[in-house]
């Protein structure tokens, strides 16, 4: 069930009560979880926060917190499973749900309060209604013999009760008969309204925007909350998971608070946000400019990259007429930003805006916000999302998963500067691990067609195959891989074709991991492949796991590979 008052039926509800806190693996969720931890602590309320990657690791923390807890809170995860067939709790456990996954499992719309989802419903959504899915198991077959009065039958004659008995067993197998055959049209109406409303995975609204509205309507909002609900926003626009237009009126909404606390502070000079600043204006779309150099960050950034064509010699000789033309030397534009001229530091964003409608690059400037603190600390929000993915995804030997979750956690503190610092530094090595990639696969044509969509498979060994063992990093690989075949395609379907990437995830196990988007030519980021890949699995019977709460990812074995793209590729014909 939807509830309508976060302060007041979510909220009030939890305060005084111990809490478990599921927070899935995703820089919304990181940045929902660090406002929520900031409201709890001005209300002392005692939580357990468990990091979680797919549906297993959230049966597993539940059932190790079980006994523990009455509420649980659920962190853009369990949204889209059926909650409480999945983790059989006690009747008096009480689940609330802020999962920007969609669509929403119709059993979780319509729980009787068990399962409370404290995101609103949209009109395009398109929920079923209640009848249409849901009726009452009733007996189909009526009790025979029904005893009648005796005092009554005693003047009737025997043949006349067996004439009355024939009609009545022949009234009861017409009616027994039209039951079935209305049940099974209702059940066949039923998997085509779940089919159609199942049929598409896409995202709602930011979850830590979400949360930043609940400090607002809470009276506890400052800088740092609307901060992290930025970086929230921010990333669901990077990682292509929203349309530009839902980001544009998202920034619109955040701008107002933005504005609003800027007065108060000023007004008010609150020590926590003395010397705090968040601005709004337009910023050029390129990765990291301001802690990298201008050709690095150009090369590297997928706009750019794909519009100029730079994994190619020509794309580099395009590369050095823009900087020509922009009047930047090489060897400004080779040495960190930071350290460049301060006349063309100043004039860098104007000077290719100018440029920009000749080579193509029409989209190179857009809204962002940027924060500013002491006299050195300048972020865009888009920087911090690209470090807290490299903290994220920066699994391995000597970190485990928990602690890559709490090093993107506290690169969120404005106190914690060293740790984002280190996350930019990954998070350029990671954007070169994508661009190599990406040359590697359209040098070697790895990009391939099988008909109705293209496919990429990443082989095991490959250097730096490992940076893609993680669905936020391969998912920037798929888009850049799609973008860039595109590109220099000669093929007008090119645009119109989505993309299924496979990479290396556990050798031992023998296991890989398989993505599926949207074609370029989509406006909506709407991904019809989480379907897709649950069928084409069940008709090979592929040994396939279906643990992300983003069904368009999935592990499969590397042996079953092949026969899969074979069933996709007829499934999708």
């Amino acid at each position: 069930m939807y509830i309508e008052d976060l302060k007041k039926d979510f909220y009030n509800v939890i305060i005084g009560e111990r809490l478990l806190l599921l927070v899935n693996f995703d820089i919304d969720s990181i940045c929902a979880c660090k406002i929520l931890q900031y409201l709890f602590r001005c209300d002392n309320v005692v939580y357990t926060l468990v990091p979680i990657q797919g549906i297993k690791d959230l049966k597993n923390a539940y059932n190790e917190n079980r006994s523990e807890v009455k509420y649980v809170l659920l962190i853009n995860c369990g949204g889209n499973i059926d909650i409480v067939e999945s983790l059989e709790p006690d009747d008096d456990v009480v689940f609330f749900v802020a999962d920007n996954h969609r669509p929403t499992d119709v059993c979780n719309v319509y729980s009787n309060g068990q399962v409370r989802l404290l995101m609103q419903p949209t009109s395009d959504e398109g929920i079923p209604g209640f009848d249409d899915i849901f009726r009452d198991e009733e007996s189909d077959d009526e009790e025979d013999g029904e005893e009648e009065d005796d005092d009554d039958d005693e003047g009737e004659d025997s043949e006349e009760r067996v004439e009355s008995a024939r009609q009545k067993r022949m009234r009861m197998s017409e009616e027994a008969i039209l039951k079935r055959r209305e049940k099974r049209v209702w059940e066949e109406s039923r998997r085509r309204i779940l089919f159609e409303y199942t049929q598409f995975s896409y995202y709602g609204q930011s979850c830590s925007v979400l949360m930043f509205e609940l400090a607002w309507k809470l009276s506890k909002d400052n800088h740092d909350l609307i901060w992290w609900a930025i970086v929230g926003a921010t990333e669901q626009l990077i990682l292509g998971k929203v349309e530009n237009q839902h980001y544009v009126l998202e920034s619109g909404n955040l701008q107002n608070h933005v504005s609003r606390l800027s007065h108060q502070s000023s007004a008010d000079a609150n020590a926590q946000n003395t010397g705090v600043k968040i601005t709004f204006d337009k910023d050029l779309r390129l990765a990291l400019y301001r802690h990298w150099t201008v050709e690095a960050s150009i090369k590297h950034t997928m706009y750019t990259a794909c519009k100029l064509k730079l994994w190619s010699l020509r794309g580099e000789k395009r590369l050095n007429e823009l900087l020509a033309e922009m009047g930047l030397p090489l060897v400004q534009s080779r040495q960190k930003f930071s350290a460049m001229d301060l006349v063309l530091r100043k004039e860098f964003q104007t000077s290719l805006e100018k440029v920009s409608e000749k080579y193509g690059l029409s989209n190179i400037v857009y809204a962002s916000f940027v924060l500013q603190y002491g006299f050195r600390s300048r972020f865009c929000a888009a920087d911090v999302v690209y470090a807290m993915l490299a903290l994220l995804e920066g699994t391995g030997k000597t970190k485990s998963a928990s602690d890559c979750f709490l090093d993107a956690l506290d690169c969120l503190s404005r106190s914690q500067k060293d740790i984002l610092t280190g996350g930019i530094e990954k998070a350029k090595r990671l954007l070169e691990c994508i661009f190599k990639q990406v040359q590697t696969s359209l040098d070697m044509s790895q990009v391939l067609s099988a008909g109705p969509f293209l496919y990429l498979v990443i082989q095991e060994g490959v250097l730096d195959s490992a940076c893609f063992s993680n669905p936020h990093c391969l998912s920037l690989l798929a888009s850049f891989a799609l973008r860039a075949h595109v590109a220099i395609s000669r093929s007008r379907r090119a645009p119109n074709l989505p993309l299924v990437i496979s990479a290396p995830l556990d050798h031992a196990e023998g296991t890989c991991l398989i993505l599926g988007i949207p074609p370029v030519s989509e406006d909506s980021p709407r991904n019809f492949f989480g379907k897709a890949f649950e069928q084409a699995a069940e008709k090979t019977n592929s040994r396939a796991v279906f643990d992300y709460f983003d069904t368009s990812c999935m592990q499969l074995k590397c042996e079953d590979r092949g026969k899969f793209f074979d069933a996709l590729t007829s499934l999708l014909s």
